[in-house]
């Protein structure tokens, strides 16, 4: 099967360009896939044909809808295995992590079509003063227009499927940019959305160069923005993008309490997962590890024992826990990084060697708060872990920092667990689990530097429809 042409999706054709793009395996370098780069013509087809599918998608009835989300859910189980390869072969992501990101992908399509027969809406009495006599109203939500959708490398299938699905249920057409790293898994689900029953043009997928991609950001015909990746761009993307609506995910440094549970076994193996999964390229990977002075010593000793036996190699081999990162570059920013915090006075306890594109899994402690490896996000297969000397000491090391996407605590005890939630500065707080936790129908996103609004289906929704209120007499 490998490697295939997989043609761009342009408003509901595959077409192919002159600009040509060869996807590699960052494993091995060798040739996975070839697509193709939509230029500016292909771009304005794209969202001319979207402009005109906007009343269609807006009058298509609740059921189709749903029809056509559980089609594409369908079809992805159907060829789940193909799906997982070519994440794993274009991301280098190991196969069994691919699996699970089919999986999620599925359920946010399911997700999705449930949420399509349910759009919000209200009733309202508004004779609570004299001016409302008489009068009551109603609140309807209608699609917002076309969706501007810019997906990473990391989850190249489920992120994408967070944009792409909820459009859908909401009504709204949609443009999407995959990664020009990691574009091949979308153009295969454009396989299936074009035998959906969607009218053409609802559904673009089109991988583009920065250049030509911008207009997503500038173009005032386009109502909402919804990117996913590094907060120099998002920010910028925000400040380019006029009068539409923007949402974004920015990711973060997640950092997770450990107290003074009974067994730190389940903390321990929850953590690993967290930090090392995906070479720790996960918007809430987990970076930051504080732990209670008294168990300090016995959860840094396990944590560094069961790093050094995580498996190492060929992301298609199902034993693997970690493989090489997306590219050799990010491998390069990371090692120096840790360098720099060595440089400092920190100490690596495992790891911390690199070897082209591949990292070590490394665990540092003794650092300090304005350290890269603390301060920035990572984004890679690194982790700090530092003894504190309470829960309030923990919760004020991770506030200080610009980020706020998720935090965990592990902890037994309901005062710390309130105490965590009501003073952590983040979108999420996950109690006896790692930040890293995440299914598909919550409310996901952060505060400070991880970004502005939410994802998870239904929430998503939110922003893609406009709410209109109807004023009208009782009588």
């Amino acid at each position: 099967m490998f490697p295939e042409t997989f043609p761009a999706y342009c408003a509901g054709h595959f077409i192919e360009t002159l600009q040509k793009l060869e996807v590699r395996n960052p494993y091995n370098g060798e040739v996975v896939g070839k697509t193709f780069l939509a230029g500016p013509a292909k771009l304005e087809n794209a969202i001319t044909s979207a402009l005109n599918t906007r009343e269609p998608m807006r009058l298509l009835d609740s059921f189709r809808r749903y029809e056509a989300l559980m089609y594409i859910a369908s079809g992805i189980e159907n060829m789940k295995q193909l799906f997982a390869e070519t994440i794993c072969r274009e991301s280098a992501k190991p196969i069994r992590y691919a699996l699970a990101e089919v999986d999620r992908s599925i359920q946010t399509f399911r997700v999705a079509a449930e949420e399509s027969r349910r759009l919000p809406g209200e009733y309202l009495s508004l004779d609570w003063t004299p001016a409302g006599a008489g009068k009551e109203a109603w609140v309807k939500h209608f699609p917002v227009g076309v969706v501007a959708g810019i997906a990473p490398f990391n989850f190249p299938l489920n992120l994408a499927v967070h944009k792409i699905a909820p459009a859908i249920a909401a009504g709204c057409p949609i443009i999407l940019k995959p990664s020009t790293s990691t574009p091949l898994s979308t153009l295969l689900l454009a396989r299936i959305i074009s035998e959906a029953g969607l009218p053409k043009g609802a559904v673009s997928i089109l991988p583009m160069d920065r250049a030509t991609g911008n207009a997503l950001v500038t173009d005032s015909r386009l109502s909402l923005l919804s990117f996913t990746g590094s907060p120099v761009v998002g920010w910028k993307m925000k400040a380019a993008a006029g009068r539409k609506k923007v949402v974004l995910e920015l990711g973060g440094n997640a950092g997770v309490i450990i107290s003074a549970i009974p067994d730190i076994e389940e903390a321990l193996n929850k953590c690993i997962t967290g930090a090392f999964s995906y070479s720790g390229q996960v918007c809430i990977h987990t970076q930051l590890i504080y732990v209670l002075k008294a168990i300090f010593n016995e959860f840094a000793s396990r944590f560094v024992a069961k790093t050094t036996v995580l498996k190492t190699g060929d992301p298609m081999d199902p034993a693997t826990d970690i493989s090489v990162m997306i590219d050799e570059e990010n491998a390069c920013r990371v090692e120096s990084w840790v360098l720099e915090a060595v440089e400092g006075g920190a100490e690596i306890l495992c790891g911390g060697r690199r070897n082209g594109g591949f990292y070590e899994p490394t665990v540092v402690t003794n650092t300090k708060p304005g350290m890269n490896v603390c301060c920035s996000e990572i984004f890679g297969p690194v982790v700090v872990i530092e003894p504190v000397e309470s829960i309030r000491d923990a919760v004020g090391q991770i506030n200080q920092g610009c980020f706020g996407l998720q935090a965990g605590i592990f902890t037994d005890s309901l005062a710390e667990m309130n105490y965590a939630f009501e003073h952590l500065e983040a979108g999420g707080v996950i109690v006896n689990d790692v930040p890293t936790f995440r299914v598909d129908h919550m409310p996901y996103g952060g505060i400070k530097n991880s970004g502005l609004g939410r994802e998870g289906v239904r929430y998503a929704m939110f922003d893609m429809l406009e709410p209109k209120l109807l004023v009208r007499n009782k009588y």
